[in-house]
């Protein structure tokens, strides 16, 4: 199994990369939230997925390490939390949307989540970085 807490290489252009990391965690009021965090120069942004109420059709993972990262809308949608080119797409929609301000900031992942799942095309996720080699197979 992998450590969630280990900081994964985003790179976006020669001068620009990030690091992130998914973890789950079950706060005190007993709802569990997925978060992905990315840092780059000191900021941090998390993007906090909240388990919804019966019938919110807000699901994720709650604690599951089956389906742990993943969050869909109950509609059909679905993003995983632990694959780069989600973390790219919701990366990208934060910029776009001007939510990536300077400090630690807290993102409702929720409203970000039409969009990424519009955008993703979860099989090719893998080769979404650089890094990642020509026709490689998807993947975390």
């Amino acid at each position: 199994m992998r450590n969630d807490r280990r900081l994964r290489r985003l790179v976006v252009d020669e001068r620009t990369a990030y690091l992130w990391n998914f973890r789950q965690k079950k706060a005190a009021d007993g709802v569990w939230r997925d978060i992905l965090t990315l840092h780059r120069d000191g900021d941090r942004t998390r993007f906090v997925f909240r388990a919804g109420g019966a019938g919110s059709g807000r699901y994720v993972s709650e604690g599951d390490i089956w389906f742990q990262g993943y969050a869909v809308d109950g509609k059909g949608a679905g993003i995983n939390l632990r694959e780069p080119g989600v973390v790219r797409a919701l990366l990208d929609e934060a910029a776009r949307r001007g939510l990536l301000l300077p400090g630690d900031r807290e993102l409702d992942g929720w409203e970000l989540f039409q969009a990424v799942a519009e955008t993703v095309d979860l099989t090719r996720a893998a080769a979404a970085t650089p890094e990642a080699p020509r026709g490689c197979p998807p993947g975390p």
